[in-house]
């Protein structure tokens, strides 16, 4: 087998404002495992906050590309990663996410199926998924939530996290009035000190929100679930929830679990976390990072399995350079196709290598 890859620049369509941060781009590394005629595709893309820089990502790609090289052919490739024989200890979880979703989409092009049946679902999975909303101002946000819900979607997912917090609640309260049928997601990624929380939690419930994210500083997994116990409404661990150590350390005390492919480690790690929380009274959501189709796929793959989907990573791209998911009128679905199911746009050819 032969592992090459391509990095580019992927570039949003307006900026991203979450409370620790602004993005208008970020980098991406596209690694291809070609073996017999056919090639297997994944995406692993920057992340200041998970400490992943480019040349970072194109290192261990090129490592991983060394390892691939010992395998007779994908399917051994995948158990070996799976059981931790293929990438060395530290290998960060994006990288071997991106990895097994290459071998996925390569396996399930000679066998001629589609990922999500190697996976456990029959029926190609489909999942309303949550449009993220920046922290800006009312009206904008206003105008945003009033043109998403007109194209068809209906959760709707508000960053928070403004030092002012009556400017938030101000955001959400615009939101609602502009998506009045929407089922609303908030996001503070951790702004909130607990005091702050339990001060603000119950005002948010007044509005309507269905669940808040990770709204404490993370490092702390029992404060969270000591405010989880007390939450007029569902407290949702992301930063908090990384590893399937730190599901367990929360399994049951929180009422969800956001699972994001690239810091767990790709699917198969994804639904040890489902499993381990099934019956636990957390439900599960699937998040992700911004990045294009490519990044995005295999986790709609096994988008049945959540409670949440928050899949909307590649439709805040002005341009994205892969297809095949969906997603503009508020639903992402997997196809029959064999594989991830997703093909480059014409265009991907001349799509800007990053510098």
């Amino acid at each position: 087998m032969k592992l090459t890859q391509r990095t580019v620049r992927l570039t949003l369509t307006e900026p991203l404002r979450i409370s620790r941060s602004t993005m208008a781009a970020r980098d991406a590394v596209w690694l291809t495992v070609e073996h017999d005629g056919l090639r297997g595709h994944g995406e692993a893309v920057t992340s200041r906050f998970y400490g992943l820089d480019t040349p970072t990502l194109q290192r261990l790609a090129a490592r991983t590309g060394e390892r691939l090289a010992r395998f007779a052919g994908p399917e051994t490739a995948l158990h070996a990663l799976r059981t931790g024989e293929l990438g060395p200890t530290g290998t960060p979880a994006a990288v071997t996410a991106a990895t097994e979703a290459a071998l996925l989409d390569l396996v399930g092009k000679r066998a001629a199926t589609a990922v999500h049946r190697f996976l456990g679902s029959s029926v190609p999975p489909r999942a309303a998924t949550a449009r993220t909303i920046s922290i800006t101002s009312p009206g904008r946000a206003a105008a945003q939530a009033r043109r998403l819900a007109d194209a068809g979607f209906s959760v709707l997912k508000i960053k928070a996290g403004d030092p002012d917090h009556e400017a938030d609640l101000d955001r959400v309260r615009a939101v609602r009035a502009a998506a009045p049928a929407a089922r609303l997601l908030l996001d503070p990624n951790g702004a909130w000190t607990v005091g702050h929380a339990r001060r603000l939690l119950p005002r948010y419930a007044d509005l309507g929100i269905e669940a808040v994210e990770q709204p404490v500083a993370p490092g702390d997994p029992e404060a969270l679930a000591r405010l989880a116990a007390r939450s007029p409404l569902p407290v949702i661990a992301d930063e908090d929830a990384v590893t399937h150590e730190d599901a367990r350390r929360l399994a049951g005390r929180v009422h969800g679990i956001n699972v994001k492919l690239a810091k767990c480690g790709g699917v198969h790690a994804a639904l040890r976390i489902a499993a381990l929380i099934e019956g636990s009274g957390t439900d599960l959501m699937l998040g992700c990072l911004t990045a294009s189709t490519l990044g995005i796929a295999p986790a709609v793959h096994i988008a049945d399995r959540a409670r949440w989907a928050d899949l909307d990573g590649h439709l805040l791209l002005a341009h994205d350079p892969w297809t095949g998911i969906g997603g503009d009128d508020g639903s992402v679905r997997a196809t029959g196709l064999p594989g991830l199911g997703v093909r480059p746009h014409d265009d991907t050819r001349t799509w800007s290598e990053a510098s």
